[in-house]
């Protein structure tokens, strides 16, 4: 249940963020009876599908930027550490969100150059706007999916692949990226407990060579892995790490 809740606040919040980042700089007012322009549906029904097509926006943002590497390393970090809940969640969660909008800033630049500003003007249409809209998304995406992966997901769709990436259906990217990005992240995340696993080594050593074999090792090791991270200014060097990870060649 508390899971639930974390999860349903995290979109909301998300949608929010994003949604008035992009108004901001439009400045252009929401006109939502255009989403009622159909012959087929009625009014309501129109409003009612438009209002759940909004909902999965947050899930598919987390899906196809860099979200999911950043609050994965930013977590196990915690875990590394050994702070049950320092930082808090929300923290992790608001530092994670302003690292993906930092890092996807151009790709969203490029959305509402490309797709945005051109279908408000009347330029094209919704479904150009969309295609046009997504290919930022899947230009980013292409560049961090592992040949693998993506083939892994080609071969189980029975897609026709032509050779070209940017032929790959969006369907078959966003799960090949997924996985992509949960090794990566997964890869950071063990160089991440490396010292602090040779830390709690040396303390159980240390302890059992004393003969304290009632205390715990880990309550004796936690103040050395903060002193350790606060010294290497390790927030510093893990963002950094990071933003590089994401930096064009």
């Amino acid at each position: 249940m508390k899971k639930l809740k974390l999860g349903f606040l995290f979109s909301v919040l998300f949608s929010f963020f994003l949604g008035t980042a992009v108004l901001a700089q439009q400045e252009l007012p929401i006109a939502l009876d255009g989403l009622a322009k159909s012959g087929s549906f009625s009014t309501s029904i129109n409003l009612i599908l438009s209002l759940g097509v909004i909902t999965l926006i947050p899930f598919f943002l987390m899906s196809t930027t860099c979200f999911l590497r950043v609050i994965i390393v930013l977590s196990m970090i915690r875990q590394a550490i050994g702070t049950q809940q320092a930082p808090p969640n929300p923290v992790i969660i608001s530092l994670s969100l302003f690292i993906t909008v930092f890092v996807m800033s151009p790709t969203f630049d490029e959305v509402r150059q490309t797709a945005l500003t051109p279908f408000q003007e009347g330029r094209i249409t919704q479904k150009e706007a969309l295609s046009l809209g997504i290919k930022p998304f899947q230009k980013f995406m292409l560049r961090f999916t592992r040949e693998k992966d993506l083939g892994l997901f080609l071969e189980f769709s029975q897609v026709r692949y032509t050779g070209v990436k940017e032929d790959v259906p969006i369907f078959v990217l966003i799960p090949a990226f997924i996985i992509s990005e949960l090794k990566t992240a997964f890869q950071i995340g063990f160089l991440l407990f490396i010292p602090f696993v040779v830390i709690d080594l040396v303390v159980s050593n240390i302890l059992l060579s004393l003969g304290m074999f009632m205390l715990s090792p880990a309550l004796v090791s936690l103040p050395f892995k903060i002193l350790l991270f606060v010294l290497t200014d390790g927030w510093n060097l893990v963002i950094h790490g990071l933003l590089m990870s994401y930096r064009g060649p």
